[in-house]
């Protein structure tokens, strides 16, 4: 799919090129001219039903149903059927003392693909791939390393879980044309080639990471610098682009140098890599619009994520910025971004650091260009669209699927469970929903 150039098109179908082309030309621009984008309306609604935890094997889902498969959709086969896939399984926070503990209500649960079909305003599950080990092992979803990740806990935070390596909390989701799986986690930050099986094939991390104990194979193929990633804020966001080669979206910036550098920023990466050649090809500065611009009810820029990314022709990408509560799509073209694979920006020392770089005036002075992009739809102007908005599908020209990663029903905070153990459910549905563009888009 690409951006439709064709003279003959309309104004509106032609402004997201018109205005790549504009921002190419000055590279310091931190967005693209204003322009409100396509309209949209629901076209179609489908919500998973209540499906308990205890269908899938675990020793006691204390009331959780099956959720969290918002966390993306790459379309299937047949219309309306789709590949989604969990996160790391119900999970929350508490506060005890001056720490928020993680908390693993479900600490057997194992992440899945699962495959769905929007059928009459319900999403029927089809198919469950539980991913294992390369010996048939759950992975689970809990933490690797408590040296890098938050440490796990039980459901009320008081008893302290193993950690264990295997675990991933899977995010994005795209399916080979051989019918394997590719699935970017959060914790290392990695990529993870998956058979079609569920088996895990490979998982490719950081330079420098020293992930052992694994019961599948753990490459070092990304630059060191990504191992600096925000706690609970790896890669998120997975593409294809038309030639095969994937592109990965950390969901926020790095801490690079520090916590404080990283939760100021509005500069993220995108890396592409090439499964052919089992290498990173490319690395991207990708600059968020301003937090309020995104969320006018936001002034926080650490709220700002990248969820979904879905891959346009052979170089463009189609991008979900949001917070929890607003969402919006760009459409950025990596051809005239600067590739700083390699470069100081991926040595921690460099001062200052790409997350540094505060104004588009910095940028250009360092001679980094971001990938231009140009607003495609606001979500928040949509009715119908759930919140917290995770998983975007590009269905055909006039077409976009969008889901939410509802949580598994879960809150935050001493109150999500009752005094016997048992979820209270915050009754936010899994909705799969289908969007009609008022202009065809894509090619």
């Amino acid at each position: 799919m690409a951006l439709r150039l064709s003279l003959a098109r309309s104004v509106a179908v032609l402004a997201p090129a018109l205005m790549l082309t504009a921002v190419a030309a000055n590279p310091a621009a931190a967005t693209a001219p204003s322009w409100p984008g396509l309209s949209a309306r629901v076209v179609d609604a489908a919500t998973l039903p209540a499906i308990p935890l205890s269908s899938f094997g675990v020793a006691d889902d204390r009331g959780v149903n099956l959720g969290g498969i918002g966390s993306d959709i790459f379309p299937a086969e047949r219309a309306g059927e789709y590949w989604t896939v969990t996160d790391r399984g119900p999970n929350g926070q508490i506060k005890v003392g001056k720490d928020k503990r993680r908390t693993f209500p479900v600490p057997d649960f194992d992440p899945m693909i699962v495959k769905v079909r929007a059928d009459h305003g319900v999403l029927r599950v089809l198919q469950t791939i539980p991913i294992k080990t390369a010996h048939g092992a759950p992975v689970t979803g809990l933490s690797n390393q408590l040296s890098h990740d938050e440490a796990p806990y039980n459901f009320n935070a008081t008893v302290a879980l193993t950690t264990n390596p295997n675990g991933l909390d899977t995010e994005g989701i795209v399916r080979a044309a051989d019918g394997t799986f590719w699935l970017t986690d959060e914790y290392s930050p990695s990529l993870v080639h998956v058979a079609a099986t569920g088996r895990i094939i490979a998982r490719y991390v950081p330079a420098g990471l020293q992930l052992t104990g694994t019961d599948y194979p753990v490459i070092e193929a990304f630059p060191a610098i990504y191992g600096s990633r925000k706690i609970n804020r790896g890669f998120e966001g997975l593409g294809k682009l038309a030639g095969g080669d994937l592109v990965l979206a950390l969901q926020s910036p790095l801490s690079v140098p520090d916590k404080a550098a990283g939760e100021a920023s509005l500069n993220t990466r995108l890396l592409r890599f090439s499964p052919r050649k089992g290498v990173v090809v490319g690395e991207y500065a990708y600059r968020f619009d301003a937090v309020n611009i995104v969320d006018p009810a936001e002034d926080d820029p650490s709220e700002l994520k990248i969820s979904s990314i879905v891959g346009l022709g052979a170089s463009s990408v189609l991008v979900e910025e949001r917070t929890d509560q607003a969402a919006r799509l760009q459409i950025a073209d990596l051809r005239r971004a600067t590739n700083l694979l390699g470069g100081r920006y991926d040595d921690p020392a460099t001062t200052p650091s790409l997350e540094q770089l505060a104004k588009p005036a910095d940028l250009k002075a360092a001679g980094v260009t971001v990938a231009p992009k140009a607003l495609v739809l606001d979500l928040n102007t949509v009715a119908g669209v759930p919140k917290k908005i995770e998983g975007v599908a590009v269905l055909n020209p006039w077409t976009i699927a969008v889901i939410n990663d509802n949580d598994f029903g879960m809150t935050d905070g001493t109150g999500a469970f009752d005094a016997n153990g048992r979820l209270i459910d915050s009754n936010i549905p899994t909705t799969l929903v289908t969007l009609r563009l008022g202009f065809p888009a894509f090619d």
